[in-house]
């Protein structure tokens, strides 16, 4: 699972680089995540733009990445395409996570 990280002041930005976290690829995304928001951030918004297809194993290892940073940081979501904010919404992941439209607007707003 390509992703791309960075910090932008204290907001930890991690970008998916693939169009699909999905059962092939949920376990390889956990640990990635694992991995990058080993760095001190106050904020980890996770920019998902580029994903157009997230399954139940991919919405799972999303929801296992805010358990691990719980309780001192919170995984917000950013720049949802439409299926993957149906799935989000079907599931009422959307009343759970903090979801910015755009990576612009979830880094304007403060955490």
């Amino acid at each position: 699972m390509q992703l791309d990280s960075k910090m932008q002041g204290t907001t930890l930005v991690i970008r998916a680089l693939e169009d699909r976290i999905d059962a092939a690829g949920a376990i390889q995304f956990k640990e990635r995540m694992r991995d990058l928001t080993a760095v001190p951030s106050t904020r980890v918004i996770l920019d998902l733009a580029s994903v157009h297809f997230l399954d139940s194993s991919g919405l799972g290892a999303v929801v296992a990445v805010m358990k691990l940073l719980a309780p001192d940081r919170r995984l917000e979501l950013a720049g949802l395409t439409p299926t993957v904010e149906k799935v989000f919404r079907l599931t009422r992941m959307d009343t759970v996570f903090t979801i910015h439209p755009g990576l612009e607007a979830g880094l304007r707003q403060a955490g």
